[in-house]
C-alpha cells in the first residue's frame, strides 16, 4: 500500500472499532459505570493497572476491586480505614496482589489530598509534545509515601525504556473526546494531540505488518517511532488508530 492508502485503510478501520460495542469485551466497560468524574478516573486506573492477561479475568478482578470499594472508589480513596482495607486479603490478580491494592489505595489518597488528583499528576509539564517525563513524575509521586519494593513494578516509567502501554491505555480513555462513546474526555487540561498508542503484542505485531513501526522491541523508542507515522496520519488525534491496529490484532488476528 502507498502511504495514503494505508492511511485511508487504518482511517476505515479505527473507524470501524470505536463504537459502543467495544466497550462489551473491553475494561474500559469498569469506568463506564460510573459518572461522577473522580469515581470514573479511579476506576479507569485501577482497571488499567491490571489490564494484562485474558480480558474476562481482567474485567471480573477489576470489578472485585469496585466491589471491595463499595462501588464508590472516590469515596473509598478518600475515607477508608485501615480495617477497609483489611477486606482486600486476598485479592490477586496474576502479580497484583492484596498488598499492592492497599497501596494503591492510599497512594491515590495521597495523589488527590495533596496534589490536586491524577488530572494534575499525570499532566505534561516540561513544554513537550508527549507524556515521557509527565509518565516518569507521575511514578515517583505516587511513590513518595512508604511502601513495598515490589508494589514499583506496576507503574511503568518511560524513562528506563517501558513503552507504558497501560498508562498509555489510561491516558487515552481519559483524554480523548466521547463522542463515539467509547473514551471519556473528561480531562481537559491534557491535549488529544500528544497521546501515544498503547504498545502491546497485538498492535505491535500489526504495526509491522503493516511497515509503520520498523523497531523489533515493544518499548518507549518503538512508542517515539510508531508517534511519527500517526501523528502525520492524524496530528490532532493520532490515537485513534489504536483501535485499528488493536481491531485487526484481537478482532481479525491481522
Amino acid at each position: 500500500m502507498t502511504k495514503t492508502e494505508l492511511k485511508d485503510f487504518l482511517d476505515e478501520k479505527a473507524n470501524y472499532y470505536e463504537n459502543p460495542d467495544f466497550i462489551t469485551s473491553d475494561p474500559i466497560q469498569i469506568p463506564h459505570s460510573f459518572s461522577k468524574k473522580e469515581d470514573v478516573e479511579i476506576a479507569g486506573f485501577l482497571a488499567a493497572t491490571i489490564a494484562w492477561g485474558k480480558r474476562e479475568m481482567i474485567i471480573k478482578n477489576t470489578k472485585r476491586m469496585m466491589e471491595l470499594m463499595g462501588n464508590a472508589p472516590h469515596d473509598f480513596v478518600l475515607n477508608h480505614t485501615e480495617d477497609d482495607l483489611a477486606s482486600f486479603d486476598g485479592f490477586v490478580h496474576r502479580t497484583f496482589n492484596a498488598d499492592d491494592f492497599k497501596f494503591f489505595i492510599k497512594s491515590l489518597q495521597n495523589i488527590y489530598n495533596e496534589h490536586k488528583g491524577l488530572e494534575n499528576v499525570l499532566g505534561i509539564k516540561d513544554g513537550t509534545d508527549n507524556y515521557k517525563i509527565a509518565i516518569h513524575h507521575f511514578k515517583k509521586v505516587f511513590f513518595e509515601i512508604p511502601h513495598l519494593p515490589r508494589t514499583q513494578k506496576h507503574v511503568s516509567d518511560p524513562v528506563k525504556g517501558s513503552a507504558s502501554k497501560r498508562i498509555n491505555m489510561y491516558l487515552r480513555w481519559m483524554v480523548r473526546n466521547e463522542k463515539k462513546g467509547v473514551d471519556f474526555g473528561i480531562w481537559k487540561s491534557h491535549n488529544t494531540a500528544h497521546l501515544h498508542c498503547p504498545l502491546d503484542v497485538h498492535t505491535g505485531n500489526v504495526a509491522r505488518k503493516l511497515s509503520v513501526l520498523k523497531r523489533k522491541q515493544n518499548d518507549w523508542k518503538a512508542i517515539q517511532e510508531l508517534d511519527i507515522t500517526l501523528r502525520e496520519f492524524d496530528k490532532k488525534d493520532p490515537v485513534k488508530y489504536d483501535f485499528a491496529l488493536f481491531g485487526l490484532g484481537v478482532f481479525e488476528k491481522f
